[in-house]
């Protein structure tokens, strides 16, 4: 390894010299991506494998390890931002049984299954819990990365899983001033600081969100006024940073206070503008992200350790499938729905390494056991992908019409005729539906987002929720009676099926 190393790259040459770190990078990056695009793999997997090899426990071609990290952090900023981009108020207040019921109830419940497995081990109290709290998280960069990859993040099992992983974002904030209490346990304490980082994180939020509500408008209207696409730009790194950073100075992460940035844009005249501006930056920093996680994976250590280490991890990834599976059921979502949730969510999150390092400086946990853990998780981060993808062929058996069914379908839609069917009710589906209706030309249509179709049902309109390219579903809308069929979906990928 060593000499190779030597071939390569002289250590020498670079030690603090930031642009060869970031050439290495960009280097791995291309390589990667269309090598496991090719081949049909996740590139999120790549992006692992490459940061495992660059990384101080492969070829160590990186000097400014701690610098690389705090950058690539931006990658789930940015990232967090687009999602609020793409969501609004209303649409996360439809979401919140599923934020506050089924994702407190899924960092309680792992949290404390974790925990008690660890007594069992024979770990302290505060160590176990510690333990418990930090691998009852997920990992929102990957979850959603995937998510997006593939086109699901609007159906059933992905709003599910990322209202879980919402809630798992706030739970960090107690988790961080918990953890330092632990060393020195007192009843007293604990509860005092408890209240202490709820209550003043949910202030800055109310705050944050009525200011962004009186001010970010006008001053988009101002930028846009300029006409200068890079003036327009600034303004948005701006805002997602200033907020970022408000959120931070509360107690919250950067991501939610980037993501509350999104759903604030999102409510304006100029999110579309807003979201292509930033795509390029959230696609390169979430790339550089998912390598540095990479690098935290020891390559050595784990083959050395490798049936232990599988071991582990798969007791992990089948304890935290199998509470998320009992959960999704509880909170209404069927079995396929449920079995998508829990594979999407039974790794550990990129919120675990700060949380160790912290429960290792207040002498909580000790570095040994710290190590342990990151290596536990970087590999069930890398193991993700393959996990989703032998859930999402087991669904794919079991779902008969379980999962995206209809429900009780009107009488009159047996007997409609010559109707036009829409597949996929969003913006242009509405536009479409209009327009059809000035014609008096009747419509049925199909969405696979619950709120979306709860919406428009209310208005009046014969939408129901299912997939179009499923022949069950159009059988039972009439499609061999109607006129014609007229897709809008936002998932280009489905179209082939459905035709």
């Amino acid at each position: 390894m060593d000499e190779i190393k030597r071939l390569i790259w002289n250590p020498e040459a670079v030690h603090g010299a930031p642009i060869e770190d970031i050439l290495v990078f960009l280097v791995a990056a291309v390589l990667v991506a269309p090598l496991f695009s090719r081949l049909r793999f996740s590139q999120v997997l790549g992006y692992l494998a490459a940061g495992a090899l660059i990384g101080p426990f492969g070829f160590a071609l990186i000097s400014d390890i701690e610098g690389t990290r705090a950058l690539a952090e931006f990658g789930i900023i940015f990232l967090l931002f687009a999602i609020g981009l793409e969501l609004s108020f209303e649409r996360l207040r439809a979401m919140r049984r599923l934020v506050f019921g089924l994702g407190a109830a899924q960092v309680i419940v792992s949290g404390l299954a974790i925990a008690g497995v660890c007594l069992a081990l024979g770990f302290e109290m505060a160590a176990a819990l510690v333990i418990g709290g930090t691998l009852a998280l997920s990992s929102t960069a990957f979850v959603i990365q995937l998510l997006n990859e593939r086109g699901e993040f609007a159906t059933r099992h992905g709003r599910a899983a990322f209202a879980t992983l919402l809630f798992q974002d706030l739970a960090v904030v107690p988790l961080l001033v918990i953890v330092p209490l632990l060393s020195a346990p007192s009843e007293g304490s604990i509860l005092l600081g408890l209240a202490v980082a709820i209550v003043k994180p949910a202030i800055a939020l109310v705050l944050i969100v009525l200011a962004g509500r009186l001010l970010l408008r006008p001053l988009y209207r101002v930028m846009a006024a300029v006409r200068s696409r890079e003036v327009f730009t600034a303004m948005t790194l701006l805002v997602v940073l200033g907020i970022g950073g408000a959120t931070q100075m509360a107690g919250l992460s950067m991501a939610l206070g980037a993501f509350l940035a999104g759903l604030l844009i999102s409510e304006s005249e100029f999110r579309h503008q807003v979201e292509a501006d930033i795509e390029p930056f959230r696609n390169m920093l979430l790339g550089l992200f998912f390598m540095t996680v990479g690098m935290a994976i020891d390559l050595g250590t784990a083959f050395d350790n490798l049936a232990a280490l599988l071991l582990v991890v798969g007791c992990l990834i089948g304890l935290k499938m199998a509470i998320l599976f009992v959960l999704a059921r509880l909170f209404g979502l069927t079995s396929v729905a449920g079995l998508r949730v829990a594979a999407l969510l039974c790794q550990g999150g990129e919120f675990a390494f700060v949380i160790l390092a912290v429960a290792v400086n207040a002498q909580v946990i000790s570095p040994e056991i710290s190590q342990a853990l990151f290596l536990i998780v970087a590999t069930s981060m890398a193991l993700t992908p393959l996990v989703t993808l032998l859930a999402g062929r087991l669904a794919e058996k079991l779902d008969t019409t379980e999962e995206l069914t209809l429900g009780d379908v009107d009488e009159d839609i047996h007997e409609l005729s010559d109707h036009i069917i829409i597949g996929g009710y969003g913006r242009f589906g509405r536009i479409i539906a209009r327009l059809l209706d000035a014609r008096a030309i009747p419509t049925v249509a199909l969405d696979m987002d619950a709120v979306t179709v709860s919406e428009a049902r209310a208005a009046g309109r014969v939408v129901y929720y299912g997939d179009a390219g499923r022949p069950e579903v159009l059988r039972l809308i009439g499609a061999e009676r109607a006129r014609g069929l007229v897709l809008t979906l936002d998932n280009y990928r489905s179209l082939p099926d459905v035709v």
